[in-house]
């Protein structure tokens, strides 16, 4: 097993709350982390038709089962068995008594926040991040972006080829038909390439609706089922003013890079290496990895770029305590002069706006890292290796 940097908040919040909610996307390890720390109790996975309806008839039985606590998996299936567990931490008092898991957010968050408020600790986990793999982590960028991060690709012998095809498959006939009830699985599939196509830029849900077939309605409510799967999430706006009109519109970012090079068709090095998404694939994983990054401490995401009326624009912003942290993201693997530009005539304008800043960060797809022309150069693997101590 490779350790996972969520393990240290998992164990904080295990002392402060009597449940803990493990959320994230199918096969990103949540099983197994909630396992390996919940002290030998036994597991019990809702999936399972036998225990979902023994503990949807009877949950006081079911959950007497577990006079220690348990590790419950895909709680999501069964929301009424959330009322029952409130009854019984609220008796018992008993700190880090159950881990929850489920990969469905905003049906299992509907029913914690109705049922369990100030009960329930939550962490999100997504697929490995760079630190995590450590020697794992592929030797070339090309390798990295096309393999991603999800498990099971480094855990057991199984291909991207074999397994991306299945997991696409799987998370189409199953999740989504529970999620939301599309009828029509191959147009919804345009949907995800389409968005696919997208990642790393503005958001527009009437062309992306239009060009999908579907309204725009629709597309926000497909969007919001991919969301809510952890499959992508959205990048607001810094709204701060700068002395320049900003845009209000969110950027699109996929979670996982190897997932969405296999849905962009793209299936080895060579073709990467000359294909037009290669810069946005870049970019898609240097913002996972900062996501990453903040949920493994137990932070939320908070993170934004910006971007004003005439096309001035930073990739990546957050807030830490010494300042707000600007990132711009560039897949040459060559220390260009004019990559630390933008990110410097942005921080004059966010000085001279009364914000405190950090020296800006390039990060791009060559090695090593240290100060250029005003900015942190941070190569790749760098960057996955050592982002979360600058941060």
């Amino acid at each position: 097993m490779i350790p996972r940097l969520a393990q240290a908040t998992l164990e904080r919040l295990l002392q402060g709350f009597p449940v803990i909610a493990l959320t994230g996307p199918r096969q990103s390890g949540k099983t197994t982390l909630a396992r390996s720390m919940a002290a030998g109790r036994p597991y019990a996975s809702l999936e399972n038709p036998d225990t979902r309806e023994f503990a949807l008839q009877d949950p006081r039985s079911f959950l007497a089962q577990f006079p220690h606590g348990a590790v419950l998996d895909e709680v999501q299936r069964t929301p009424e068995l959330l009322s029952w567990l409130q009854q019984r931490v609220d008796e018992r008092k008993v700190m880090g008594e159950f881990i929850l898991t489920g990969s469905a957010q905003f049906d299992l968050m509907a029913g914690l926040s109705q049922t369990l408020a100030g009960r329930v600790g939550r962490l999100e986990l997504l697929p490995f991040a760079g630190a995590e793999l450590g020697a794992a982590l592929p030797r070339s960028l090309e390798s990295a972006l096309l393999q991603g991060g999800y498990p099971p690709l480094f855990d057991r012998p199984v291909s991207r080829e074999d397994w991306f095809p299945n997991y696409v498959a799987t998370y189409l006939e199953r999740d989504v038909r529970q999620l939301v009830g599309v009828r029509d699985l191959a147009q919804f599939q345009r949907f995800v390439r389409l968005c696919a196509a997208r990642s790393g830029q503005m958001l527009n849900l009437a062309a992306l609706g239009n060009d999908a077939g579907v309204s725009a309605v629709t597309a926000r409510q497909w969007l919001s089922v991919l969301e809510a799967s952890y499959l992508v999430a959205r990048l607001p706006p810094y709204h701060v003013n700068l002395g320049k009109r900003l845009v209000k519109t969110p950027k699109l970012y996929f979670l996982d890079v190897g997932l969405l090079a296999w849905l962009l068709g793209i299936r080895d090095a060579a073709t990467l290496a000359s294909h037009a998404a290669r810069g946005a694939l870049f970019e898609t994983w240097v913002v996972s990895e900062v996501l990453k990054w903040r949920f493994n401490a137990g932070r939320p995401a908070e993170l934004y770029f910006w971007r004003d009326n005439i096309g001035h624009e930073i990739d990546l912003l957050l807030e830490t305590p010494e300042g707000v942290q600007a990132i711009e993201i560039k897949s040459g693997a060559t220390f260009a002069s004019d990559w630390p530009a933008a990110a410097l005539r942005w921080r004059q304008w966010a000085t001279a706006a009364g914000l405190r800043t950090r020296m800006p960060m390039v990060v791009h797809g060559g090695e090593g890292q240290g100060a250029r022309q005003g900015v942190w150069a941070v190569g790749w693997r760098a960057f996955a290796q050592s982002f979360g101590s600058r941060a």
